[in-house]
């Protein structure tokens, strides 16, 4: 089992269940600050059981509590029960059949920091990207940190994990994606069109993207930058690039 403890997550996390059909619960109650109350009661409203228990045992099982601790399983986010996992077959048929000529998909080729992880997806959450795609290997793992660090949009941002990156972006070429890069050296994203289908893909901070997933890039990318230090944390850069995405479609 795994446990939330961070306020934004655990409430997410309720207010997901009943619309992703998540189980989850108990939420374990020690002490209650006004907050925490107020999520007793948003558990409580959404018919998730509470049960009280000592400050001791509570840290023993969830160490960074704040005084309640949301019990969730840890399949809830590798895809056996979460309803936001979907396969990439079904969202490029499900695109197809609406004719959705905008959407938006984020690759992430090796993503293992789960604070880097979690960060992205909140920022796929405020910019409206429609799926995640990453390797079922390789990739942050760690539940309860994604949770916490997207502030509880794990349990929204839509999530496809494939064997094979690029399988997928050639799939998703297929369905008439535009597939950018991120780089450092790319051409600046203001000057890049990025109406219609395109899916942005971020590599791992340590080696960037891989060469084969390179080679089905359409173009590469850039956020200038005028600083001292090489280049961006991947998750600032991923929220950069997405803005710079929904500032164009929304001119």
């Amino acid at each position: 089992m795994t446990y939330l403890t961070g306020f934004h997550a655990i409430e997410e996390r309720i207010k997901s269940a009943k619309v992703n059909g998540l189980p989850c619960g108990p939420l374990l109650v020690a002490k209650a600050g006004p907050r925490a109350r107020e999520i007793v009661t948003l558990a409580v409203n959404n018919k998730i059981r509470l049960e009280r228990t000592g400050t001791y045992d509570l840290d023993g099982l969830a160490p960074d509590n704040r005084g309640i601790a949301l019990q969730v399983s840890e399949s809830s986010f590798t895809g056996c029960e979460r309803q936001t996992d979907i396969s990439l077959d079904n969202y490029l048929a499900d695109i197809n059949d609406k004719n959705n000529k905008n959407a938006l998909v984020l690759i992430l080729d090796e993503i293992t920091d789960p604070h880097n992880y979690g960060a992205i997806l909140r920022c796929c959450d405020q910019f409206a990207v429609d799926l995640v795609v990453s390797r079922n290997r390789r990739n942050a793992k760690n539940a309860g940190i994604i949770s916490q660090t997207s502030a509880g949009a794990v349990s929204w941002v839509a999530q496809a994990e494939t064997p094979n990156l690029v399988r997928a972006a050639q799939d998703l070429k297929e369905s008439g994606f535009w597939i950018y890069g991120a780089d450092m050296e790319g051409e600046p994203v203001y000057n890049k069109n990025l109406s219609g289908r395109t899916a942005i893909v971020m590599g791992s901070e340590g080696s960037g993207i891989s060469r084969l997933l390179r080679e089905k890039c359409d173009g590469f990318a850039g956020i200038p930058s005028f600083g001292k230090v090489d280049s961006l944390n991947v998750s600032v850069a991923a929220g950069v690039l997405l803005y710079e995405v929904m500032r164009q479609r929304n001119k």
